[in-house]
């Protein structure tokens, strides 16, 4: 059976067994706001493998490289934008290449370069 990447099908204490952590320090990256696992209807946690990817980054950071979880929310956050900044930037790369296809037809340039030179002279 294949699940999704975002699908929720693993228990808390198969992600603790799994990254070596205790179940409580899931809590409490929750509690942080680190990470939101679904809730059955029954409230317990079940994470998907992406919730696991990004508990092992949390890990990576807190262990290997020592920021605490404060830095650790500020240093996702600021990843979580620029996913969302890369998004962007790809959809208007898109955008501006059809524009450019299309201006080429009608042979009218999108964007007309224009370079200027300023000179400046000090006198003695």
């Amino acid at each position: 059976m294949h699940h999704g990447y975002d699908e929720p099908v693993y228990l808390i204490s198969v992600v603790a067994k799994v990254l070596t952590i205790h179940p409580q320090t899931l809590r409490q990256y929750e509690r942080e706001g680190l990470v939101r696992p679904s809730r059955t209807d029954g409230k317990m946690r079940l994470y998907s493998q992406s919730d696991i990817d990004k508990i092992k980054m949390i890990l990576r950071l807190t262990r290997d490289l020592g920021v605490n979880l404060a830095g650790v929310d500020i240093i996702m956050q600021l990843k979580e934008k620029i996913d969302e900044y890369e998004t962007l930037i790809g959809s208007l790369k898109t955008e501006v290449d059809g524009l450019s296809r299309k201006n080429n037809q009608t042979k009218n340039p999108l964007v007309k370069h224009k370079n200027s030179y300023e000179i400046i002279l000090f006198g003695e």
